[in-house]
């Protein structure tokens, strides 16, 4: 027994020098603390009558007759030892550590003993006759090192960003990795990243199961021109008013027809009126293959024997001037999670301008395009384009300044920012049903994978009278921070570019901010409550964060929150994803983006859509129809069966047949309420899955499943809310109805 005691004496040794050193340095790594043996399973808890004695002030002891009571066979060695050993604290091979200061012998001092192996902690006080009083308590080791000021500062382990497939967001990004001392993985990592930063798309790197990627599946299909067209002409046919900062498009060859007549009856109605229009190729990017026409046979649709697929667009012919020069807004919007619907728009953005003095189209300068395109990658390679060190000046500059020359010409430029806000937010409302086929498709139920969040580039213009027009929405917006300048004939070389850096620097850092996985996330439904019930959500903008290293304080956040914060004032148009909710619910096949023919007739029959006026082989010929019209508009899908798109135009119909009398949006709606009143009174008795089957479409996939389906039902009243919660869209809609305002405007501040 001497040489096990010699063994526990050498523990409480090092246990004492560590915490000698513990008080010395002020702070410990609770990981670099010294392991004490576990007790075994025989070892009884402490006695509540047990006291300690303590002669001397830095060592407590247990007696023998207390050590006895914790043992079955105390023996004569055992008390000689225990007589010879009166500091030592042991229990039948336990190490209890003493957290205890230099004065624990003053009456009244606390003293606290941990037992190892329990988590337990053993509280007392010192009393007049020297011995020690246990409290009958036991914390947390944590509340004890609190209470005792040992507080174990654990070092924070910095966020992990891997950025070997960031291209020419690189450099932004590690400046803004920098500047919150986080840690960045060039080369990618073994192991899992909490960050993964892609250039491109959401499979640039592929089997990731974890973490936070910056793209959202199907995020650069749903923004080709096409695509982004039929999602806005979708909500302008249900919304037409809300919807008009879109100009009039076509989609070619498709609708040449249509486009063609639609041009000779207004020629023909008043023969001076001559437009113009714009073709922009459905996959083009910085400006390329962009040209002007003033009649559908200037049209170059032909590219060998294939036909080009563009979008045909009315080109606007006053555009607000700054310097006689035409320009353009690049405004960064970040979409925080797609369930809850979270937006969150820069404060600052850039202005692009032309480098030729406009004037409005005429058949002599409609391929200048430095005049009538403000695409940087063309204008760039103007002799006139002026790179400025000034955020003022320039053939680029930063959207504030310009805002403060009209500002100063007596503008209301908060009118101007009212009016971006709605636009972006409606624009946002026409992409997510999409986007959530795509994400079930690629993150199907059950299968694990990382959250998501994206950043886009909208491209506005502003019209003579102010108005804001949508050009496009990048789904890769340049990141790029320098510029190509040539230093010398034919050698050109990147130099900083300081407008440039000062708007995507902060982008790119306050975006990591809000995505910092260290940070307590609120519950995702609360925002959204308190937004149905007209209360002011307060800016996350308005108040600094810290940096983890250091505590010095980082900038202000330049993205401001737009969505939940205005959601009493847009939850109405999110008509489109009740329907998407009906889709996903009859997909069926994970994976899969696409509704087949059974598939479409479980959806009628369970809705109850069939009766005298539609058989089910009119539903069959309507599947058939509407799913081989749209194959043929789409040529490069590999998958058969009705889509989205198609299965809205479908829903449309049915909603149409059904209640003739109304007007289309009031068609959709009482048709979406009938199914999802049909599917719920189902539920009980095999109607479909119900929602504990289906995993949410959130991109928030780290929330538990109970908070997940409330804060989707908050935020999006569809098949699985509470039936007072999912009519309240269609309240929303129809109270809008009856006290809107000629035109539709968030009361946003700027």
């Amino acid at each position: 027994m001497s040489d096990h005691y010699v063994q526990v004496k050498v523990q409480l040794e090092q246990m004492k020098s560590s915490g000698e050193n513990t008080q010395e340095e002020g702070a410990v790594d609770p990981e670099e603390q010294v392991p004490v043996a576990s007790p075994p399973a025989s070892v009884s808890p402490v006695p509540p009558g047990i006291t300690a004695a303590g002669r001397d002030a830095p060592k407590t002891s247990i007696t023998c007759k207390q050590r006895s009571k914790t043992r079955s066979k105390p023996g004569k060695d055992e008390k000689n030892t225990c007589g010879k050993h009166e500091s030592d604290l042991t229990l039948h091979g336990s190490g209890v550590s003493a957290h205890v200061g230099r004065n624990l012998n003053r009456i009244g001092q606390e003293q606290t003993l941990q037992i190892k192996g329990t988590g337990k902690i053993l509280q007392g006080k010192t009393e007049t006759n020297g011995n020690f009083a246990l409290n009958h308590r036991a914390k947390d080791i944590k509340e004890t090192h609190r209470e005792d000021g040992l507080k174990l500062t654990r070092k924070k382990r910095p966020v992990t960003v891997d950025i070997s497939k960031a291209k020419t967001s690189l450099e932004a990004l590690k400046l803004s990795i920098k500047q919150l001392k986080w840690k960045e993985f060039p080369l990618g990592r073994r192991t899992a990243c909490d960050i993964y930063w892609h250039g491109v798309s959401f499979h640039d790197n592929e089997n990731i199961v974890s973490g936070q990627v910056n793209k959202f599946p199907g995020m650069i299909e749903m923004l080709r021109k096409i695509n982004l067209s039929r999602a806005v002409r979708t909500m302008q046919e249900l919304f037409p008013d809300e919807y008009n900062f879109y100009p009039r498009s076509w989609i070619l060859p498709e609708e040449y027809q249509q486009f063609s007549a639609q041009i000779r009856m207004l020629k023909e109605n008043d023969s001076t009126v001559k437009p113009t229009f714009i073709v922009k190729p459905d996959g083009g990017s910085q400006g390329d293959g962009i040209y002007l026409i003033r009649d559908p046979s200037d049209l170059k649709l032909m590219t060998g024997s294939q036909a080009k697929q563009v979008v045909v667009q009315e080109y606007i012919q006053k555009p607000l001037l700054i310097d006689k020069l035409k320009f353009d807004i690049r405004l960064y919007v970040l979409v925080k999670s797609m369930e809850p619907l979270e937006i969150y728009i820069a404060k600052e953005g850039l202005t692009r301008f032309c480098t030729e003095p406009y004037q409005e189209p005429s058949q002599k300068n409609l391929s200048h395009v430095f005049m009538h395109l403000t695409n940087y990658s063309l204008n760039v390679q103007s002799g006139n384009f002026v790179h400025s060190d000034s955020l003022s000046t320039g053939s680029k500059r930063t959207f504030s300044s310009v805002l403060y020359r009209l500002a100063s010409k007596g503008v209301d430029i908060k009118k101007v920012w009212s009016d971006i806000i709605s636009l972006v937010i409606k624009t946002v409302i026409a992409l997510v049903p999409e986007l959530k086929v795509y994400y079930q498709a690629d993150i199907p139920p059950g299968k694990p994978g990382p959250t998501c969040f994206q950043i886009l580039g909208f491209d506005i213009l502003l019209t003579k009278n102010l108005k804001p027009v949508l050009l496009e929405v990048n789904s890769n917006p340049s990141m790029r921070i320098e510029h190509e300048q040539e230093v010398s004939p034919g050698v050109f070389e990147y130099v900083p570019s300081p407008v440039d850096e000062e708007v995507k620097v902060g982008v790119i850092r306050d975006t990591l901010r809000l995505m910092d996985p260290g940070h307590k996330k609120p519950s995702m439904s609360q925002p959204e409550a308190r937004a149905e019930q007209g209360e002011e959500i307060p800016m996350e903008a308005g108040s600094p964060l810290k940096s983890h290293e250091d505590g010095g304080a980082l900038p202000s956040l330049c993205l401001k929150q737009v969505y939940p914060k205005y959601t009493k004032q847009f939850n109405y148009l999110r008509l489109v994803e009740r329907i998407t909710a009906l889709f996903l619910r009859f997909l069926g096949v994970k994976g899969n983006m696409r509704l087949g023919p059974t598939a479409f007739r479980t959806f009628i029959r369970n809705c109850k859509l069939s009766n005298s006026n539609l058989s089910m082989a009119s539903v069959d010929i309507l599947y058939i129809d509407i799913t081989r019209r749209w194959s043929g508009s789409t040529p490069d899908s590999k998958e058969a069966g009705m889509g989205l798109q198609a299965f809205v135009e479908a829903f449309f119909y049915l909603a149409g047949r059904r209640f003739r009398s109304l007007v289309l949006r009031e068609q959709v709606v009482s048709l979406v309420e009938l199914c999802e009143s049909q599917l719920e009174s189902q539920l009980g008795g095999g109607g479909g899955p119900g929602p504990e089957d289906r995993r949410s479409l959130s991109c928030s996939r780290a929330l538990p499943r109970a908070t997940r389906t409330q804060a989707s039902s908050l935020s999006n009243p569809q098949l699985y809310s509470p039936a007072p919660l999912r009519r309240a869209a269609s309240q929303d809609y129809r109270l809008h109805q009856r006290n809107k305002p000629t035109a539709l405007r968030a009361n946003v501040e700027n």
